[in-house]
């Protein structure tokens, strides 16, 4: 059998046809949802491992396909997975070493949105570095609404954590950014 990647079925669909034992189905779900998993297992801390974490992630995602729930969206669902093992990756690369920290706001800097170009590199590298100070709670929640543009409900998917928690963190999380960036112009511009 061929694999289509223009596959015009919706997720359920695909879901619906893997548990079917079509496992070609879930090549064209892998694809189709590859780009976003590997922005988040980046953006969540997976750094270098993120092709890892990613490939842990689907391979979890298709074995637990049978406790998948067919009324909700896959996406959220398969991101959360990514979420998780990201953050497992993530804590053990702090406990080794602080380099692959560095290389993952390299790898951060090169994710951003072709959108945000208008922005110069050194703005980039200020922000991402401000992004990259606060606190994991913080950081996260920051990250998925922002750089992976999820909305809310998914954010709050996405993370384990009610939609309240997800508000409240990305209002001390912008409020702690823009303390953070204030105070890095007025060093810049004392320079």
């Amino acid at each position: 059998m061929t694999i289509s990647t223009d596959d015009a079925s919706d997720d359920a669909d695909l879901v619906g046809r893997v548990r079917a034992g079509d496992t070609d189905a879930y090549a064209v779900l892998v694809r189709r949802h590859a780009r976003a998993a590997m922005r988040t297992a980046t953006l969540l801390g997976a750094g270098s491992d993120a092709e890892d974490v990613v490939q842990e992630a689907l391979v979890k995602a298709y074995r637990s396909l049978g406790s998948f729930r067919a009324d909700r969206p896959f996406r959220p669902w398969l991101l959360r997975i990514v979420a998780n093992e990201a953050r497992n990756a993530h804590r053990s690369a702090v406990r080794r070493t602080g380099r692959e920290e560095r290389q993952a706001r390299d790898l951060w800097a090169e994710l951003l949105d072709p959108a945000a170009a208008v922005v110069d590199r050194e703005d980039k590298a200020r922000l991402l570095a401000a992004v990259a100070g606060l606190p994991d709670k913080l950081r996260l929640v920051v990250a998925c609404r922002y750089l992976l543009e999820l909305d809310e409900a998914d954010t709050a998917v996405v993370l384990g954590v009610p939609r309240g928690t997800v508000k409240s963190r990305l209002s001390r999380g912008l409020a702690r950014l823009r303390e953070d960036l204030a105070a890095t112009i007025e060093e810049v511009d004392h320079a």
